[in-house]
């Protein structure tokens, strides 16, 4: 029985993706698997429901995994992951969500659990999102249904950036270190120093 509330994931894959070519970073392999599998394995015992947010691929998501369930943005064109989020709650029933970057590379165990802990400890917050190695990882948030209502405001005002919506649900931080720079992948570029990283990091294990 979970020890938290019930509790959906949402992957946030609707971007263009216009520095890797285009390329649908959930189903790119990055290391050991692709993405899809990865963040649904690491969660399919932990959450009620996973979904993906994206405006392509979703038959093919299916066909890898036929329990996923996939959604697009409520309106037209790409405004970023916070109108992904906006849309989430449009669809899950569960009054709180964990995001996660179809990008992400460092997925730390026990994590849900950690970040609901911290969310109940602060009554006025309605949102805690990771840092890794003092870096913010914004979109990597669990949010309470309460937050909606801050979201369609920023939305509706034309204020797109997912750090000064979640500074005004007085977030809390859940941080982590891990020894591989690269916490998601935005690049060609990034995915090559990525590998080079965990390269190295495998050969020193195994010395």
């Amino acid at each position: 029985m979970s020890i938290y509330p019930d509790t959906d994931l949402v992957i946030l894959a609707g971007g263009q993706a216009r520095r890797m070519q285009g390329k649908n970073k959930l189903l790119q392999q990055f290391d050991q698997e692709i993405q899809l599998l990865k963040i649904y394995r690491k969660f399919c015992d932990e959450v009620s429901k996973i979904w993906v947010n994206s405006y392509r691929d979703c038959t093919v998501y299916q066909k890898i995994i036929p329990e996923i369930q996939c959604f697009s943005d409520d309106q037209e064109g790409f405004f970023g992951p916070l109108m992904g989020m906006k849309s989430a709650w449009s669809h899950v029933q569960a009054d709180f969500i964990l995001f996660i970057p179809c990008d992400i590379t460092f997925i730390p165990a026990g994590l849900l659990s950690k970040m609901h802990q911290t969310l109940s400890e602060a009554e006025n917050s309605q949102a805690v999102f990771i840092s890794i190695n003092e870096q913010n990882l914004y979109p990597f948030c669990l949010l309470k249904r309460e937050s909606l209502a801050t979201i369609e405001k920023h939305l509706a005002d034309n204020q797109l950036s997912i750090r000064k919506c979640l500074d005004d649900l007085k977030p809390q931080i859940v941080k982590y270190e891990n020894p591989i720079s690269f916490h998601s992948i935005n690049s060609e570029r990034e995915l090559k120093q990525y590998r080079e990283e965990l390269q190295i990091l495998s050969g020193s294990k195994s010395n």
